[in-house]
């Protein structure tokens, strides 16, 4: 995997690199693999660097003495428009450098890429059924709270229930039935 990243630090270059425009045509200045072959010289840069010079640029943009105290707020939010614009632009280079390697490896070498699905899919499985385990405990927790208020609830079932008229019914039921009155 070390030998597909050529290009993209300082110094290295991918054996036999092909440039982003094809043998021969024109290529994207600052793609990995394009500058000076060998230690780098003034000037040519890696993706890396540009990203990180052009997030350094967005930050500064935001802290700078010339932002704080100036006064033409269109000035300001121009500048700090184009700082992130460059930022996105080479984040999106970068992107396309990945892809492009990942595209070069599922190529070389697909056994490669099955090998990395599955294990996304193992990682996947082990996360839902630890999720899976979460969720029971908590459904056997809720189920035992449950049971128990039930049956508290049975145990009074037996006293009468409660109301303004509960303890006259008790009392009636105690008393002998009255004598039937004569015709």
């Amino acid at each position: 995997m070390a030998s597909s990243m050529g290009g993209m630090f300082p110094g290295q270059q991918a054996p036999g690199q092909i440039p982003v425009g094809g043998p021969g045509g024109p290529s994207q200045p600052g793609f990995p693999g394009q500058g000076v072959p060998g230690p780098r010289g003034p000037g040519s840069n890696t993706l890396v660097d540009e990203l990180e010079a052009s997030f350094e640029a967005c930050f500064a943009s935001l802290v700078s003495q010339d932002y704080v105290n100036g006064t033409d707020q269109e000035e300001i939010r121009t500048g700090v428009d184009q700082c992130i614009q460059k930022f996105l632009d080479v984040a999106r280079q970068t992107e396309c450098f990945f892809l492009q390697k990942r595209l070069q490896l599922s190529v070389q070498k697909p056994e490669q890429v099955v090998k990395e699905d599955v294990s996304e899919l193992r990682n996947e499985l082990q996360r839902k059924e630890l999720l899976v385990q979460k969720h029971l405990a908590k459904l056997h927790h809720w189920q035992q709270v449950l049971e128990d208020v039930s049956g508290q609830q049975r145990k009074p079932t037996d006293l009468p229930p409660p109301g303004p008229l509960a303890f006259l019914e008790q009392a009636s039921a105690s008393l002998p039935p009255a004598p039937l009155k004569p015709n």
